[in-house]
């Protein structure tokens, strides 16, 4: 059993770090840096020493959706929450009980057939659960263009554990880029918010490379806690000629995120070469699996029984990870996406 079993609820970050106080900005957010069982307490402002020339940060490049849109089952409010564009044209989504505070739960109940009245006079057909571990996801079909719908009608997904609803910019990290379809992920990802340009040119001026990758991240939901499910993802040529290059040298590859390590390893052969690649993964990194390529990882916090904590072990070790989470809780360290952030690097013998 875990030692962390339950986060408590003032240790939610309900408000972006720029909004705790005046002169603030989105890095003025705490670093918790494991070295094996070693663990150091730093201001994500001090990355840029932490990381040292030759390391390469791998980033995801994908832009969050507005992605919440209201809606109702004949009398009752719902609110969609679209996750995933398949490639006949569906959706998959999840339908959550609106509580005023964003929501809290996914509504139950639900079957194939199930019409989804949406703004604008648009309607939403559930046709068939997306995995057979439940019903909570669904394939859906929308008799308009959802990104359109989106973008008229959608907010940024929003749990209730955050004060208010935000604007989408809040949601955008400084490395998104739009992509040729319009499309992006359900929900940001995070580990890269606390990122400024200045504190990227700073890194830059310090030797620290940059490879982006793409990975389109579907919805969390914060109570459910299941492996990912399919994602879409992309790993350029030159992202892979540079992580190779520096796989080779003495640099350290380091994710910005649990999504770019996703699609990293998705991209890396039994051989350890990655190549470059785009589609859909199902890749699912464990202990079991472990990481090829990645030797640490920049990420937020996550609940006891995330998923996201199976990777961590596969990059650190499990009591790597029971140990910083001990301290993450004993440091009073906030979680979710406006949280502060776990730099998990090499352990290398005495510092």
């Amino acid at each position: 059993m875990r030692t962390v079993v339950r986060v408590p609820e003032e240790l939610s970050a309900r408000v972006p770090a720029e909004q705790r106080g005046p002169g603030l900005e989105r890095d003025a957010v705490r670093l918790l840096v494991s070295r094996g069982t070693e663990v150091a307490h730093h201001a994500f402002r001090e990355l840029p020493r932490l990381l040292r020339a030759g390391d390469l940060l791998v980033v995801n490049t994908s832009r969050t959706l507005a992605a919440a849109v209201d809606g109702r089952i004949d009398h009752a409010r719902v609110v969609v929450h679209f996750s995933t564009h398949g490639d006949d044209g569906r959706w998959a989504v999840e339908l959550r009980e609106p509580d005023g505070r964003g929501t809290t739960r996914a509504r139950t109940g639900t079957c194939a057939g199930t019409k989804v009245r949406l703004p604008g006079g648009a309607r939403l057909v559930l046709e068939e659960p997306l995995s057979e571990r439940g019903q909570r996801l669904w394939w859906a079909r929308a008799g308009v263009p959802v990104l359109e719908l989106l973008w008229e009608h959608g907010r940024p997904i929003r749990y209730s554990y955050t004060e208010r609803d935000q604007p989408l910019s809040v949601y955008q990290t400084v490395f998104a880029l739009p992509s040729p379809d319009g499309s992006g992920s359900a929900e940001m990802p995070s580990a890269a918010r606390p990122f400024t340009a200045r504190l990227v040119a700073e890194l830059v001026s310090r030797g620290v490379l940059f490879a982006p990758v793409a990975l389109h991240t579907g919805v969390a939901s914060a109570e459910a806690h299941e492996p990912p499910y399919p994602e879409r993802f992309a790993v350029p040529e030159g992202s892979a000629r540079l992580i190779n290059a520096v796989v080779a040298g003495d640099g350290r590859v380091i994710a910005v995120g649990t999504t770019a390590v996703r699609a990293v390893e998705s991209a890396a052969g039994p051989d350890g070469v990655v190549r470059a690649a785009e589609g859909w993964t199902d890749l699912v990194v464990t202990p079991e699996r472990g990481v090829r390529v990645v030797d640490g990882l920049l990420t937020g916090l996550h609940e006891p029984r995330a998923s996201h904590l199976l990777m961590l072990e596969a990059v650190a070790g499990r009591a790597a990870v029971d140990r910083a989470y001990e301290e993450a809780l004993r440091g009073l360290y906030l979680w979710h996406e406006f949280g502060d952030v776990h730099l998990i690097l090499p352990d290398e013998g005495p510092h």
